[in-house]
């Protein structure tokens, strides 16, 4: 028969004086008892509870019987206690259910899982940006070739049912300070991520407030961190004159590397729809439909979730014209965009065409866009999504609802706010201006 918890008084510095010495337990949770142990000069703090047939024992601190400063009161000791029961309850819980999910364990999977889509995607093995951020600044990576060894955060060890905001907020606060906010953000999106797909895989095994401690520790903004950092900035709103400039300089780079019109096509969809370059790519035959004057743009693949379906966006004469080439004598299957492919000839310094499949990464661009830029004269800031920041843009300087323009451009009315709300300002101001007609009668 279990023996009755003899209560000793511990809750002030007086009664605890009157004590003897010896330990001294009091019940602050049913099977959970905090102890005292009394000696000569002063007492310290104990916590037991039930574990299996008996008891598990642990010092928690000094009691302030003389001192308050770096000891412990009897509400910090029930409080301290109960906590560190908790969290060994919770361990043994995670132990005896398989091993313990880690942040690295969690991180490890989302970039497998990451990778496996990718390369589904574009048809041949790739490794995700998500992977290259996660590695360099959460579960690290070894050296390789020319690439440096970047050593694993402290997070990336922390038992998930022992993640609290603090070591995330910590693991922020530890990024350089040189990280641009756009990349930041996605980082922090990425590990956010992670943890909450480990969250739903193992739900049985982790703490019921575990994805609120993700969703607080990772918000989008926290620990004074801005994120106001605008996407479109002004030197990327180019003006009609310099996007058909783009479109100029395309033809001839396209011609000088003897592309077949490759090149130029697809710079021609960008400018002329906005969409983002995995979208232009997914294109098929028979999303150009010549007598509608539109094209049927791919929704992305952004968010979670399958997605399909694709939105109608109008193009001009000279757009389709510029790509009767591309449709004639084709498949409506076919994928819209090609472009040859070059393996080196063995033995030799030389390349050589070897077959024509679909674009497949925006780094494919990167020489001949430079190229763009040198014969156009632009500045070396402007990149190819300023071809989608000018598109909104122009859409809004030509009065279109915002909410159209979001649709057009498979992005949400929020983000056009957040990003665009100057251009959406001076938009308003000259169709207000517009609206100004003489009142005043002629003399």
């Amino acid at each position: 028969m279990a023996k009755t918890l003899k209560e000793a008084p511990l809750t002030t510095r007086n009664a605890r004086d009157k004590l003897g010495e010896g330990v001294h337990w009091r019940g602050i949770d049913p099977e959970v008892h905090l102890g005292y142990r009394k000696g000569k000069r002063g007492g310290v703090w104990l916590v037991r509870w039930r574990n299996g047939a008996g008891y598990r024992q642990e010092r928690l601190g000094t009691a302030d019987d003389s001192i308050a400063e770096g000891t412990l009161s009897f509400a910090d000791a029930v409080r301290t206690g109960r906590e560190r029961v908790e969290a060994a309850r919770r361990e043994a819980r995670a132990v005896a259910e398989g091993p313990a999910q880690t942040v690295r364990s969690a991180v490890l999977a989302y970039m497998a899982e990451r990778d496996a889509r990718e390369s589904d995607r574009k048809g041949r093995p790739v490794r995700s940006d998500a992977t290259h951020r996660l590695e360099r600044y959460v579960v690290g990576k070894e050296a390789r070739g020319n690439r440096a060894t970047a050593a694993a955060a402290t997070l990336a060890d922390v038992a998930l049912h022992n993640l609290d905001e603090a070591k995330l907020l910590t693991w922020r606060h530890s990024l350089p300070a040189a990280l641009r906010s756009t990349t930041r953000q996605r980082l922090v999106n990425d590990l956010k991520a992670a943890l909450n797909a480990a969250c739903a895989s193992h739900r049985q095994k982790l703490p019921a407030v575990l994805p609120a401690v993700i969703k607080h520790g990772l918000g989008t903004i926290a620990s004074g961190q801005s994120y106001a950092e605008p996407v479109a900035r002004e030197n990327q709103i180019l003006t009609d004159a310099t996007v058909g400039q783009i479109i100029a300089a395309a033809a001839d780079v396209d011609a000088a590397k003897g592309f077949n019109g490759d090149f130029y096509r697809l710079i021609i969809v960008l400018a002329a729809t906005g969409a983002r370059f995995s979208q232009v790519t997914r294109l098929r035959v028979g999303d150009v439909q010549v007598e509608k004057g539109r094209l049927l743009m791919p929704v992305s693949r952004k968010g979670k979730g399958a997605k399909s379906g694709s939105t109608p966006i109008p193009v001009g004469a000279d757009i389709l014209n510029a790509l009767a080439p591309a449709i004639s004598g084709r498949a409506s299957d076919d994928i819209l965009l090609m472009r040859w492919r070059y393996e080196q000839s063995p033995g030799s310094i030389r390349w050589q065409r070897t077959e024509r499949g679909p674009w497949s990464a925006p780094a494919e661009i990167v020489r001949s866009w430079a190229a763009i830029r040198l014969t156009a004269s632009l500045d070396d800031a402007v990149v190819p999504y300023a071809l989608r920041h000018s598109s909104i843009v122009r859409g809004i300087r030509m009065g279109l609802p915002v909410r159209l323009v979001a649709a057009l451009h498979d992005t949400s009315v929020s983000m056009i706010e957040r990003h665009y709300g100057r251009w959406i300002a001076d938009g308003l101001d000259e169709m207000a201006a517009r609206a100004v007609v003489p009142l005043v009668p002629a003399v």
